[in-house]
């Protein structure tokens, strides 16, 4: 099985960082994977050419779901040569020394971008997650029938969890406010030319906050490589959500905790018009 993320982190950065910065750390296990697949920006396609019709109206921009308030008196934004480098920078300022040993700086803001719109959907390119792999192997239990997720597995997420949980997410969010022109640009270019990013990153806090508790002893298959959720219905899950379930009921509480605290600072619907 091909190794894959863990645990992501915190969310807006997540939250982009977070979402951060939560579920999204590559992980060197041979289980609950899905195949790391290399990711495809939406291609347009070009429009037919037709006879000659009356002029169609202007495209009318997408709503916005959660707006997101600008930082006041904020700096200006790098080019974009520097922003990966910058943004890395100022994480150091909000995240402890040791959470930040865990971000990959390469194409930070990109990586960001594509885990927080892939959460959602059934496959993570482990290869974009921006966190190092969790240290430690996939621990499971019993063979054939009996094949399952040994309980002694969600140790191995636990000092990250501590990590990430002490965080300040006000000050996190703040700085994801700050850069999110960068994050907003980097969208667009992935192929969502008229959509939000904030809006995607609250879909995924949402999916995530979705996931189930994993009963103890959920039993495993290995068709082939990989390793799989013997239950249909938990293994259609979207690939967030099997993180979720993977690291344990205990240090997925509390990531729900972080995830909400980043959500109500994100997450401010639209006013009425």
């Amino acid at each position: 099985m091909r190794r894959k993320t863990g645990v992501l982190v915190a969310i807006a950065l997540l939250g982009a960082v977070l979402g951060g910065y939560l579920l999204w750390q590559r992980n060197a296990d041979r289980a609950l994977e899905t195949e790391t697949r290399e990711f495809t920006a939406p291609v347009p396609v070009a429009p037919k050419r037709a006879a000659a019709v009356p002029a169609a109206a202007p495209p009318v921009e997408p709503a916005i779901a959660h707006p997101l308030a600008e930082e006041p008196e904020v700096p200006a934004l790098p080019g974009p040569d520097h922003a990966d480098a910058a943004l890395f920078k100022a994480l150091g300022k909000v995240l402890s020394k040791k959470l930040l040993a865990l971000v990959v700086p390469d194409q930070l803001i990109r990586h960001i971008v594509i885990t927080v719109d892939s959460l959602p959907r059934q496959h993570l390119p482990a290869a974009i997650v921006p966190l190092k792999r969790t240290p430690g192997a996939f621990v499971t239990t019993g063979s054939g029938e009996t094949l399952a997720i040994d309980a002694s597995n969600s140790q191995r997420y636990a000092p990250q969890i501590k990590l990430i949980t002490a965080v300040d997410s006000a000050k996190l969010v703040a700085l994801y406010r700050q850069f999110y022109p960068l994050f907003q640009r980097a969208y667009v270019q992935l192929g969502y030319p008229q959509a939000y990013f904030n809006d995607r990153l609250v879909e995924a806090i949402d999916d995530l906050l979705a996931a189930p508790d994993l009963e103890p002893g959920a039993r495993l298959v290995q068709p082939k490589v990989l390793y799989e959720f013997a239950d249909a219905e938990l293994q259609a899950r979207s690939s967030g959500q099997k993180i979720m379930m993977r690291i344990g009921a205990v240090n997925a509480a509390a990531i729900r905790v972080k995830l909400k605290e980043i959500r109500q600072l994100v997450a401010r619907a639209a006013a009425a018009p």
